[in-house]
């Protein structure tokens, strides 16, 4: 396969606006994970910006950045937009869609969905999960679990279906990871489509996927990434810069 990491970026979050130029450790956020995925080799590495100030950051480091229309809806509509310039021949058959709020993701997570498009030939999109932080994940809607075919000591298994809801039992609660590897013709065949009514409903974009009969398959990582949403994780993430090596 010949895959390619975009990055889809914009400053209006709700949460916490302008976080792709949030200052970690005297770099900014978009910055930061531009590194990161470029250290993981996985591929060409791209952002796919909703602002010109991103673009402006992301080339002064160096990098890559396509300017996308604000307007657009989601992060794979932006992906695909930034596509057509990066790659307008259909070269890469591979896309890595890596959050730009990830500033310290490690390349076994970018490496496992690159792995799993490659080893598994019916497998559509790839993704990561990692095992529950503690029994509180079980009943926390803001916690996305993985309901995965997944025998004791598989490391990586078919996806059933993603929900909020409180899960029982006492087999492993997956917590699913937002980095997704979509073949290209799923990338746009997903993108394509309309939201699907369980995708409304739980408000979780992978079930349009499984709705439109595309196969998403996960791949254990022992650890899952600082994610930056809020004020409170962007403290964290400057934490974590403190403490960083060198």
């Amino acid at each position: 396969m010949n895959p390619i990491v975009v990055i889809p970026a914009r400053m209006a979050a709700t949460r916490l606006p302008d976080k792709p130029l949030a200052d970690i450790g005297g770099t900014p956020m978009i910055v930061r994970v531009l590194r990161c995925a470029e250290r993981a080799g996985v591929g060409p590495v791209a952002v796919a910006a909703g602002d010109e100030a991103i673009v402006r950051a992301v080339e002064a480091a160096g990098g890559r950045a396509v300017l996308t229309d604000p307007a657009l809806p989601s992060g794979s509509d932006r992906i695909l937009a930034a596509l057509k310039v990066l790659d307008p021949d259909g070269r890469h058959d591979a896309v890595i869609n890596l959050q730009g709020d990830m500033p310290f993701v490690g390349a076994e997570v970018l490496t496992a969905c690159a792995d799993l498009l490659a080893g598994e030939p019916g497998c559509d999109i790839a993704t990561v999960v990692a095992a529950e932080d503690s029994a509180a994940d079980r009943t926390n809607a803001d916690v996305v679990k993985a309901i995965l075919a997944l025998k004791s000591g598989q490391a990586r298994g078919r996806a059933l279906y993603f929900t909020r809801s409180t899960l029982y039992g006492d087999a492993p609660i997956w917590r699913h990871i937002g980095i997704y590897g979509y073949r290209r013709a799923a990338l746009e065949r997903f993108n394509a489509a309309e939201p699907s009514p369980l995708e409304r409903r739980e408000k979780l974009e992978q079930l349009r996927a499984l709705e439109l009969g595309l196969s998403i398959w996960a791949s254990v990582i022992d650890k899952p990434p600082i994610s930056v949403d809020t004020p409170a994780d962007l403290e964290r993430a400057r934490e974590a810069a403190r403490t960083e090596q060198p």
